[in-house]
């Protein structure tokens, strides 16, 4: 039986925090922004907070049923009103409600709320692979940068003077003997080596289909796991790389981090050439030592933009003209430098016979993973990459 910590009963809203709410409310940011396939809408959020409190896991039931309906309803508009001030949802401008009727509220998740919901996804991310290390992204290099980690070794013209004084005075004293003044010559420098840590740009491109959320099947809601996960371990754990977010579809667009709640799957089609197209664009902005897109998707391509900016759909089978055009643009990123890690969340012949094509021109890898364990896959490979600089 699964146990549940309760917190501590006060008479101020049964003591939870504004934390209590967002880690019980984890799963509603994710699933919010967009209808189910029968075109349910989404949930407000103070309807949300009403089935976290019944689902007994915030509060003891019993305690609940000692409120009246109307001390229920104040609760929750408290502990929604607590949100707001904590910063983790801001409210636009609501419509004239019913008179007499509490009027739904529909918000909008704040930065502070998403590095939450990513700090958690990470969190339970890492604890379903045991122990695990964050650091700079390790290369085979060896340089004399700053941070040590290596042995030292003789100064060569050009390299940082990262001065190891311990080695540089015992080689002087080795070949003058102890005594003061000691003096120094060229051949007696000596610098601390370190393992060569880049940067790294990194794309993520999210497939958005309809087929994502087909067959009673979520494999978006994961997907968006993921994509909360990395921005956060970036921001946290690698200060100097930068990650952003490209949605294809029937055409593709980036997404800014923020606005990844509210995006919704509908009847679309699969444009990876599209995807990739901007992805290129988007890592051409950024000076990083390495570039790296990393694909999810369920599907193989099923449309591409014609020249004359019409959308050209097939979903049935390979489409050998939008096959074509789309492994054009993976053997563009092949000359950029640009490697394309794709995770695939279904096992479709099509499919796989496209992403090996992907692997074979850009070196990349290819994962067949399902929605449950996509994070532990791609969070593994980003952290335990070795990967040279990028010449």
């Amino acid at each position: 039986m699964r146990s549940i910590r309760y917190s501590k009963f006060t008479e101020e809203d049964y003591g939870l925090t504004a934390e209590d709410l967002m880690k019980a409310l984890s799963e509603f940011f994710l699933q919010s922004g967009f209808e189910d396939q029968y075109g349910a809408p989404p949930l407000d959020l103070r309807e949300a907070i009403r089935q976290a409190l019944l689902s007994g896991e915030l509060v003891p039931l019993e305690e609940l049923q000692k409120l009246t309906e109307e001390q229920f309803d104040d609760l929750v508009d408290r502990l929604l009103e607590k949100l707001q001030t904590e910063g983790y949802v801001t409210t636009p401008p609501q419509g004239p409600g019913k008179e007499g009727e509490r009027q739904e509220i529909q918000v909008e998740a704040t930065d502070k709320a998403l590095d939450f919901l990513g700090y958690k996804t990470l969190k339970d991310l890492m604890g379903s692979l045991g122990k695990a290390s964050f650091g700079a992204h390790d290369t085979r290099e060896l340089s004399t940068g700053v941070e040590t980690s290596g042995s030292s070794k003789l100064y060569e013209f050009g390299d940082t003077m990262n001065l190891d004084v311990n080695t540089t005075l015992f080689h002087a004293m080795q070949r003058e003997g102890v005594k003061v003044p000691l003096d120094l010559e060229y051949e007696d420098l000596h610098v601390h080596q370190s393992e060569y840590q880049s940067s790294c740009a990194t794309v993520l491109m999210l497939d958005c289909s309809h087929s994502m959320i087909l067959y009673g099947e979520d494999r978006f809601t994961p997907a968006k796991r993921v994509a909360l996960a990395l921005a956060h371990l970036i921001k946290t754990q690698y200060p100097g790389d930068s990650l952003r977010c490209v949605l294809f579809h029937d055409s593709a667009e980036e997404l800014r981090m923020q606005d990844l709640a509210r995006v919704q799957v509908g009847p679309y089609h699969t444009n990876t050439r599209d995807g990739l197209i901007l992805a290129q664009k988007l890592l051409q902005q950024g000076k990083k030592d390495m570039k790296q897109i990393i694909m999810i998707t369920d599907g193989k391509p099923s449309a591409m933009t014609l020249d004359d900016g019409q959308i050209y759909k097939n979903p049935f089978g390979l489409d050998p003209m939008v096959i074509a055009k789309t492994l054009e643009e993976v053997s563009r990123c092949k000359r950029q430098g640009i490697m394309i890690n794709t995770f695939m969340l279904a096992q479709d012949y099509n499919l796989i016979s496209f992403v090996k094509k992907i692997s074979e021109l850009c070196k990349g890898k290819a994962y067949f993973t399902t929605p449950y364990t996509l994070g532990q896959y791609l969070l593994m490979d980003y952290m335990t990459r070795k990967s040279k600089m990028v010449h």
